[in-house]
């Protein structure tokens, strides 16, 4: 019975390689990321397909579009890979090791303090490996949706998802200009008086739009939009050039340690709001990730607060 089922889904490397294809797009992604020729790739899905007996997937001009097939088998594949995953961990947990692989999805401001908090537990747990992946609020969503990972950290947590939370550290969003413009010389700047400067703004789906964008729905005034930038660093490098003002999280510039942008004291400003880790509810965390749950808890957010604080 196992060895029939065997021929049917392929070897467990089969399976890896259509999970890089499926989650990358592409078989030239699929081969950066698992360093193998492309060649190889398409080899080996197309021996995986044989043994399914069904094609995965078809060439849609650039796209690749999975058949029922192709995703009936990504997601076997995911279910797959990662009990023996969880083994792994659990057996060497059961040694006495802490080793595994640690996934961490983070919104992309909070990108400046996970490795200062990632730094001294890899070093307490050398054996382990991180997959730390960033994007905007809206594509951790989508990984959150997918189980993709241990934890989400979120600025603005996603509603009526299943999800437990805590709350890790403040993330306050500032108004920042040059400090060439004339804000930088006043004490206090109306909203009004900010308002009417061409305004920088992130892309849709990031969790700093969000929150910016709540903040002016309860306001009777709007900023100017001049541009939207999908990147915290070209705003403020367009912020230094005088292309306008912004709201950005204010650890984007203490951790990224930027100089010639200044934080302008605005009425109604800051926009106040928590890092939180996330994770589904329904998930049972492996033996490392409640090891790094339970840092983050106690030493984490103790080293984070000091960092803060100097």
């Amino acid at each position: 019975m196992a060895s029939r089922l065997h021929a049917h889904i392929g070897t467990f490397r089969q399976l890896e390689i259509l999970l890089a294809v499926f989650d990358g797009g592409s078989v030239k992604a699929a081969s950066e990321s698992l360093f193998l020729t492309q060649p190889t790739v398409s080899m080996q899905l197309k021996k995986l397909s044989e043994a399914i007996g069904m094609p995965l997937y078809q060439q849609v001009g650039r796209k690749l579009k999975f058949t029922d097939a192709g995703l009936a088998t990504v997601n076997t594949a995911r279910n797959i890979l990662e009990n023996c995953e969880q083994l792994d961990m659990h057996l060497s947990d059961l040694r006495g090791l802490k080793s595994g692989t640690l996934r961490i999805a983070s919104v992309t401001t909070a990108k400046y303090f996970i490795p200062h908090l990632l730094g001294p537990f890899c070093q307490r747990y050398p054996g382990i490996d991180i997959q730390f992946t960033v994007a905007n609020r809206q594509q951790i969503i989508d990984r959150l949706e997918q189980g993709l990972d241990d934890f989400y950290v979120f600025s603005h947590l996603p509603q009526g998802s299943e999800i437990e939370v805590i709350e890790f550290m403040a993330n306050d969003l500032v108004a920042i200009a040059s400090k060439n413009h004339r804000f930088a010389k006043q004490d206090k700047v109306s909203l009004e008086e900010f308002c009417q400067e061409d305004f920088l703004i992130r892309e849709v789906g990031s969790g700093t739009r969000f929150a910016t964008e709540e903040f002016f729905k309860g306001q009777p005034i709007n900023p100017k939009v001049k541009m939207t930038i999908a990147s915290n660093e070209a705003i403020i490098h367009s912020v230094l050039s005088n292309l306008g003002v912004s709201i950005l999280s204010a650890h984007t510039l203490a951790f990224g340690e930027i100089y010639g942008v200044k934080i302008i004291d605005v009425t109604s400003l800051p926009i106040q709001s928590t890092w939180s880790f996330a994770w589904m509810r329904q998930t049972s965390l492996s033996p490392i990730a409640k090891v790094f749950l339970d840092y983050v808890e106690t030493e984490g957010r103790e080293m984070m607060a000091r960092a803060v604080n100097v």
